[in-house]
Protein backbone atom coordinates (compact mmCIF):
# COMPACT_ATOMS: atom_id res chain seq x y z
CA UNK A 1 0.00 0.00 0.00
CA UNK A 2 1.11 3.40 -1.19
CA UNK A 3 2.22 5.60 1.97
CA UNK A 4 0.31 9.33 2.13
CA UNK A 5 3.90 10.82 2.84
CA UNK A 6 5.32 9.49 -0.11
CA UNK A 7 6.45 12.78 -1.89
CA UNK A 8 4.71 11.57 -5.68
CA UNK A 9 1.82 10.57 -3.70
CA UNK A 10 1.74 13.73 -1.48
CA UNK A 11 2.38 16.16 -4.27
CA UNK A 12 -0.91 14.27 -6.32
CA UNK A 13 -2.84 14.81 -3.09
CA UNK A 14 -1.48 18.34 -2.15
CA UNK A 15 -3.90 20.38 -4.67
CA UNK A 16 -7.32 19.10 -3.18
CA UNK A 17 -5.83 19.27 0.49
CA UNK A 18 -4.76 23.46 -0.61
CA UNK A 19 -8.73 23.61 -1.47
CA UNK A 20 -9.56 22.19 2.06
CA UNK A 21 -7.77 24.88 3.31
CA UNK A 22 -9.66 27.69 1.15
CA UNK A 23 -12.56 26.02 2.23
CA UNK A 24 -12.25 26.28 5.89
CA UNK A 25 -10.49 29.65 5.81
CA UNK A 26 -14.20 30.61 3.91
CA UNK A 27 -16.28 29.11 6.43
CA UNK A 28 -14.59 30.35 9.37
CA UNK A 29 -14.93 33.97 7.57
CA UNK A 30 -18.59 32.81 6.49
CA UNK A 31 -19.39 32.39 10.62
CA UNK A 32 -17.41 35.21 11.42
CA UNK A 33 -19.96 38.17 8.76
CA UNK A 34 -22.46 36.38 11.14
CA UNK A 35 -21.24 37.30 14.31
CA UNK A 36 -20.53 33.46 15.51
CA UNK A 37 -17.97 33.12 17.81
CA UNK A 38 -15.60 30.12 17.05
CA UNK A 39 -14.63 28.15 20.24
CA UNK A 40 -11.95 25.21 20.74
CA UNK A 41 -13.90 21.98 22.84
CA UNK A 42 -11.54 19.46 24.79
CA UNK A 43 -11.29 16.20 22.91
CA UNK A 44 -11.65 14.45 26.41
CA UNK A 45 -14.32 14.33 28.27
CA UNK A 46 -16.68 12.23 30.87
CA UNK A 47 -18.94 10.97 28.31
CA UNK A 48 -18.17 10.65 24.50
CA UNK A 49 -21.93 10.76 23.95
CA UNK A 50 -24.64 8.50 24.90
CA UNK A 51 -25.74 7.01 21.31
CA UNK A 52 -26.60 3.46 21.14
CA UNK A 53 -24.44 2.58 17.97
CA UNK A 54 -21.74 5.08 18.09
CA UNK A 55 -17.86 3.98 19.69
CA UNK A 56 -15.44 5.58 21.32
CA UNK A 57 -12.10 5.35 22.08
CA UNK A 58 -11.35 5.91 25.68
CA UNK A 59 -8.23 6.22 28.11
CA UNK A 60 -7.53 7.29 31.43
CA UNK A 61 -6.13 10.12 32.68
CA UNK A 62 -3.67 9.51 36.19
CA UNK A 63 -3.25 12.35 38.78
CA UNK A 64 0.08 13.01 40.64
CA UNK A 65 -1.32 11.24 43.49
CA UNK A 66 -2.31 8.05 41.31
CA UNK A 67 -5.63 8.30 41.22
CA UNK A 68 -7.36 7.51 37.98
CA UNK A 69 -10.12 8.53 36.25
CA UNK A 70 -11.78 6.89 32.93
CA UNK A 71 -12.34 9.58 30.05
CA UNK A 72 -13.48 9.27 26.51
CA UNK A 73 -12.40 11.11 23.49
CA UNK A 74 -15.47 13.19 22.45
CA UNK A 75 -17.42 11.41 19.08
CA UNK A 76 -19.19 15.36 18.76
CA UNK A 77 -18.49 18.54 20.90
CA UNK A 78 -22.31 18.72 21.82
CA UNK A 79 -22.40 18.20 25.07
CA UNK A 80 -19.18 20.71 25.33
CA UNK A 81 -21.38 23.43 23.04
CA UNK A 82 -24.48 23.13 24.56
CA UNK A 83 -22.61 23.88 28.12
CA UNK A 84 -21.72 26.78 26.54
CA UNK A 85 -24.67 27.96 25.54
CA UNK A 86 -25.82 27.55 29.05
CA UNK A 87 -22.95 29.95 30.07
CA UNK A 88 -24.48 32.69 27.66
CA UNK A 89 -23.09 32.26 24.15
CA UNK A 90 -25.38 33.00 21.73
CA UNK A 91 -24.06 32.00 18.70
CA UNK A 92 -20.89 29.59 18.35
CA UNK A 93 -19.18 26.91 16.61
CA UNK A 94 -16.55 24.93 16.26
CA UNK A 95 -14.23 22.86 13.94
CA UNK A 96 -12.81 20.12 16.12
CA UNK A 97 -11.01 16.81 15.40
CA UNK A 98 -13.84 13.64 16.79
CA UNK A 99 -13.17 10.68 17.00
CA UNK A 100 -15.39 7.02 16.38
CA UNK A 101 -13.91 3.64 16.62
CA UNK A 102 -15.49 0.73 14.27
CA UNK A 103 -15.76 3.31 11.65
CA UNK A 104 -13.31 2.59 8.47
CA UNK A 105 -14.48 2.82 4.58
CA UNK A 106 -15.19 5.39 1.72
CA UNK A 107 -17.22 8.21 3.59
CA UNK A 108 -15.87 7.27 7.26
CA UNK A 109 -12.38 7.59 9.21
CA UNK A 110 -11.96 7.18 13.08
CA UNK A 111 -10.64 10.73 13.08
CA UNK A 112 -12.27 13.29 11.57
CA UNK A 113 -13.51 16.73 11.48
CA UNK A 114 -16.56 17.97 12.67
CA UNK A 115 -18.20 21.60 11.59
CA UNK A 116 -20.78 22.05 14.66
CA UNK A 117 -22.74 25.28 14.99
CA UNK A 118 -25.87 26.84 17.48
CA UNK A 119 -27.97 29.70 16.99
CA UNK A 120 -29.69 30.50 20.44
CA UNK A 121 -33.19 31.65 20.36
CA UNK A 122 -33.35 31.23 16.61
CA UNK A 123 -35.63 28.97 14.54
CA UNK A 124 -34.72 25.62 13.49
CA UNK A 125 -35.38 26.63 10.01
CA UNK A 126 -32.17 28.95 10.12
CA UNK A 127 -29.79 26.14 10.50
CA UNK A 128 -31.36 24.54 7.88
CA UNK A 129 -30.70 27.77 5.73
CA UNK A 130 -27.46 27.26 7.02
CA UNK A 131 -26.60 24.00 6.27
CA UNK A 132 -27.53 24.70 2.34
CA UNK A 133 -25.58 28.16 2.24
CA UNK A 134 -22.26 26.09 3.39
CA UNK A 135 -22.45 23.32 0.61
CA UNK A 136 -22.80 26.18 -1.86
CA UNK A 137 -19.98 28.24 -0.44
CA UNK A 138 -17.53 24.95 -0.41
CA UNK A 139 -18.75 24.09 -4.04
CA UNK A 140 -18.08 28.11 -4.96
CA UNK A 141 -14.71 28.08 -3.13
CA UNK A 142 -13.39 24.72 -5.20
CA UNK A 143 -14.98 26.35 -8.91
CA UNK A 144 -17.83 23.49 -8.96
CA UNK A 145 -21.01 24.15 -10.27
CA UNK A 146 -21.83 20.73 -10.10
CA UNK A 147 -21.35 18.30 -7.40
CA UNK A 148 -20.98 14.60 -8.10
CA UNK A 149 -19.97 11.34 -6.53
CA UNK A 150 -20.03 7.63 -7.73
CA UNK A 151 -22.13 8.76 -11.02
CA UNK A 152 -24.62 10.56 -8.68
CA UNK A 153 -24.35 14.25 -9.46
CA UNK A 154 -26.03 17.51 -7.02
CA UNK A 155 -26.43 21.64 -8.49
CA UNK A 156 -25.85 23.42 -5.06
CA UNK A 157 -27.21 26.25 -6.10
CA UNK A 158 -30.67 24.80 -7.09
CA UNK A 159 -33.81 24.94 -4.90
CA UNK A 160 -33.64 22.09 -1.83
CA UNK A 161 -36.38 19.60 -1.45
CA UNK A 162 -37.27 19.27 1.66
CA UNK A 163 -39.25 16.21 2.67
CA UNK A 164 -40.68 14.86 6.09
CA UNK A 165 -39.07 10.58 7.07
CA UNK A 166 -42.33 9.68 6.86
CA UNK A 167 -43.53 10.84 3.39
CA UNK A 168 -40.00 9.24 2.12
CA UNK A 169 -40.90 6.04 3.59
CA UNK A 170 -44.17 6.06 1.31
CA UNK A 171 -42.83 7.54 -1.50
CA UNK A 172 -39.62 5.38 -2.04
CA UNK A 173 -40.12 1.85 -0.04
CA UNK A 174 -44.01 1.80 0.05
CA UNK A 175 -44.74 1.94 4.61
CA UNK A 176 -46.88 3.59 6.09
CA UNK A 177 -44.12 4.83 9.52
CA UNK A 178 -46.57 6.40 11.13
CA UNK A 179 -48.38 3.02 11.51
CA UNK A 180 -45.87 1.38 13.05
CA UNK A 181 -46.22 3.95 16.17
CA UNK A 182 -48.29 4.93 18.93
CA UNK A 183 -49.42 8.39 19.46
CA UNK A 184 -46.79 9.31 21.39
CA UNK A 185 -44.41 7.43 19.38
CA UNK A 186 -43.70 4.63 21.17
CA UNK A 187 -42.32 1.91 18.47
CA UNK A 188 -44.10 -0.95 16.94
CA UNK A 189 -41.37 -3.48 15.89
CA UNK A 190 -43.82 -6.18 14.95
CA UNK A 191 -45.82 -3.59 12.72
CA UNK A 192 -42.33 -2.01 10.91
CA UNK A 193 -41.75 -6.05 10.65
CA UNK A 194 -45.16 -6.31 8.83
CA UNK A 195 -44.36 -3.40 6.37
CA UNK A 196 -40.57 -4.48 5.82
CA UNK A 197 -41.40 -7.99 4.60
CA UNK A 198 -44.71 -6.69 2.45
CA UNK A 199 -41.79 -4.11 0.90
CA UNK A 200 -39.87 -7.07 0.43
CA UNK A 201 -37.27 -6.29 2.83
CA UNK A 202 -35.02 -8.19 4.80
CA UNK A 203 -35.64 -8.96 8.56
CA UNK A 204 -34.62 -11.21 11.57
CA UNK A 205 -36.24 -12.75 13.87
CA UNK A 206 -35.02 -9.67 16.63
CA UNK A 207 -34.28 -7.12 14.60
CA UNK A 208 -35.66 -4.21 16.77
CA UNK A 209 -37.78 -1.23 15.36
CA UNK A 210 -34.75 1.25 15.04
CA UNK A 211 -33.06 -1.66 13.22
CA UNK A 212 -35.76 -2.01 11.11
CA UNK A 213 -36.10 1.74 10.50
CA UNK A 214 -32.08 2.55 9.79
CA UNK A 215 -32.80 -0.50 7.10
CA UNK A 216 -35.39 1.20 5.36
CA UNK A 217 -33.51 4.67 5.38
CA UNK A 218 -30.21 3.26 3.93
CA UNK A 219 -31.38 0.67 1.39
CA UNK A 220 -34.97 2.46 0.14
CA UNK A 221 -34.24 5.76 0.71
CA UNK A 222 -30.71 7.22 0.94
CA UNK A 223 -30.10 6.19 -2.51
CA UNK A 224 -32.80 8.71 -3.84
CA UNK A 225 -31.99 12.10 -1.77
CA UNK A 226 -29.42 14.88 -3.03
CA UNK A 227 -30.03 13.98 -6.37
CA UNK A 228 -30.09 16.78 -8.59
CA UNK A 229 -30.61 19.08 -6.00
CA UNK A 230 -30.12 19.03 -2.08
CA UNK A 231 -32.52 17.41 -0.24
CA UNK A 232 -33.38 18.06 4.00
CA UNK A 233 -35.02 14.99 5.17
CA UNK A 234 -37.19 16.15 8.27
CA UNK A 235 -39.35 15.58 10.59
CA UNK A 236 -37.51 12.11 12.12
CA UNK A 237 -39.61 9.78 14.08
CA UNK A 238 -38.72 10.67 17.91
CA UNK A 239 -37.52 7.41 18.89
CA UNK A 240 -34.60 8.10 16.30
CA UNK A 241 -33.83 11.65 17.81
CA UNK A 242 -32.58 11.52 21.14
CA UNK A 243 -31.62 14.94 21.42
CA UNK A 244 -34.29 16.81 19.68
CA UNK A 245 -37.53 18.15 20.49
CA UNK A 246 -40.79 16.99 19.72
CA UNK A 247 -42.95 18.82 16.58
CA UNK A 248 -45.15 20.96 17.71
CA UNK A 249 -47.72 19.59 16.27
CA UNK A 250 -46.94 15.96 16.72
CA UNK A 251 -45.46 14.30 19.19
CA UNK A 252 -44.61 10.79 17.72
CA UNK A 253 -41.93 13.47 15.35
CA UNK A 254 -39.12 15.74 16.29
CA UNK A 255 -37.37 18.52 15.12
CA UNK A 256 -34.37 16.65 13.31
CA UNK A 257 -33.10 17.23 10.12
CA UNK A 258 -30.36 15.85 7.75
CA UNK A 259 -29.42 17.18 4.93
CA UNK A 260 -27.94 14.90 1.74
CA UNK A 261 -26.27 15.86 -0.98
CA UNK A 262 -25.14 12.88 -4.02
CA UNK A 263 -27.16 10.20 -2.09
CA UNK A 264 -24.29 10.89 1.14
CA UNK A 265 -25.46 12.41 4.68
CA UNK A 266 -23.27 15.21 5.23
CA UNK A 267 -24.84 17.19 8.06
CA UNK A 268 -27.71 16.20 10.93
CA UNK A 269 -29.39 18.89 13.01
CA UNK A 270 -32.03 19.23 15.94
CA UNK A 271 -34.09 21.38 17.50
CA UNK A 272 -32.57 21.04 20.70
CA UNK A 273 -34.29 19.16 23.61
CA UNK A 274 -33.63 21.44 26.88
CA UNK A 275 -35.78 18.93 29.10
CA UNK A 276 -32.98 17.79 31.74
CA UNK A 277 -35.22 14.88 32.96
CA UNK A 278 -36.65 14.09 29.21
CA UNK A 279 -33.23 13.82 27.67
CA UNK A 280 -31.94 11.59 31.35
CA UNK A 281 -34.75 9.16 29.94
CA UNK A 282 -33.67 8.95 26.73
CA UNK A 283 -29.86 8.64 27.79
CA UNK A 284 -31.08 5.52 29.98
CA UNK A 285 -32.77 4.32 27.46
CA UNK A 286 -29.94 4.02 24.88
CA UNK A 287 -27.69 3.22 27.18
CA UNK A 288 -29.69 0.00 28.01
CA UNK A 289 -29.82 -0.86 23.92
CA UNK A 290 -26.00 -0.60 23.91
CA UNK A 291 -25.76 -3.01 27.34
CA UNK A 292 -28.08 -5.31 25.53
CA UNK A 293 -26.47 -5.49 22.05
CA UNK A 294 -22.30 -4.50 22.96
CA UNK A 295 -22.64 -5.20 27.12
CA UNK A 296 -21.39 -1.58 27.87
CA UNK A 297 -22.53 1.11 28.17
CA UNK A 298 -20.89 5.15 28.64
CA UNK A 299 -21.24 7.38 31.66
CA UNK A 300 -23.80 9.92 31.17
CA UNK A 301 -22.24 13.59 31.89
CA UNK A 302 -24.30 15.07 34.69
CA UNK A 303 -22.78 18.15 34.07
CA UNK A 304 -24.76 18.42 30.80
CA UNK A 305 -28.01 17.48 32.25
CA UNK A 306 -27.83 20.39 34.65
CA UNK A 307 -26.80 22.82 31.86
CA UNK A 308 -29.71 21.63 29.82
CA UNK A 309 -31.40 23.23 32.55
CA UNK A 310 -29.74 26.65 32.31
CA UNK A 311 -29.59 26.60 28.63
CA UNK A 312 -31.83 28.92 25.88
CA UNK A 313 -34.62 27.25 23.45
CA UNK A 314 -32.00 26.49 20.35
CA UNK A 315 -31.19 25.13 17.39
CA UNK A 316 -27.88 23.22 16.36
CA UNK A 317 -26.29 21.33 13.22
CA UNK A 318 -22.77 19.03 13.10
CA UNK A 319 -21.63 18.40 9.56
CA UNK A 320 -19.16 16.32 8.47
CA UNK A 321 -16.25 18.62 7.40
CA UNK A 322 -14.17 15.77 5.34
CA UNK A 323 -17.31 14.67 3.39
CA UNK A 324 -18.35 18.41 2.02
CA UNK A 325 -15.11 19.11 1.11
CA UNK A 326 -14.57 15.46 -0.76
CA UNK A 327 -17.41 16.48 -2.66
CA UNK A 328 -16.79 19.99 -3.67
CA UNK A 329 -13.13 19.05 -4.41
CA UNK A 330 -14.21 15.73 -6.52
CA UNK A 331 -12.36 12.94 -4.23
CA UNK A 332 -13.68 9.95 -4.15
CA UNK A 333 -13.07 8.79 -0.48
CA UNK A 334 -12.40 11.53 2.57
CA UNK A 335 -9.40 10.14 3.57
CA UNK A 336 -7.81 11.88 -0.43
CA UNK A 337 -8.78 15.11 1.50
CA UNK A 338 -7.24 14.50 5.27
CA UNK A 339 -4.06 16.21 5.21
CA UNK A 340 -2.84 12.93 7.90
CA UNK A 341 -4.83 9.98 7.35
CA UNK A 342 -4.74 7.90 10.28
CA UNK A 343 -2.55 4.43 9.43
Amino acid sequence: MTRWWDRSVHLDRRPRLLLRNRIVAAIRAWFADRDFVEVDPAALQVSPGNETHLHAFSTEAVAPDGGRMPLHLHTSPEFALKKLLAAGEPRLFALPHVYRNRERGRLHHPEFTMLEWYRAGEPYRAVIEDGIALVRLAAEEAGRSRLEFRGRTCDPQAEPERIAVAEAFARFAGIDLAATMSAIGEPDADALMRCCRAAGIRVAADDTWSDLFSRVLVEKVEPHLGLKRPTILDRYPVEEAALARRTPDDPRFAERFELYVCGIELANGFGELTDPVEQSRRFSAAMDERQRIYGERYPVDEDFLQALAAMPEASGVALGLDRLVMLAVGAERVEDVIWTPVA
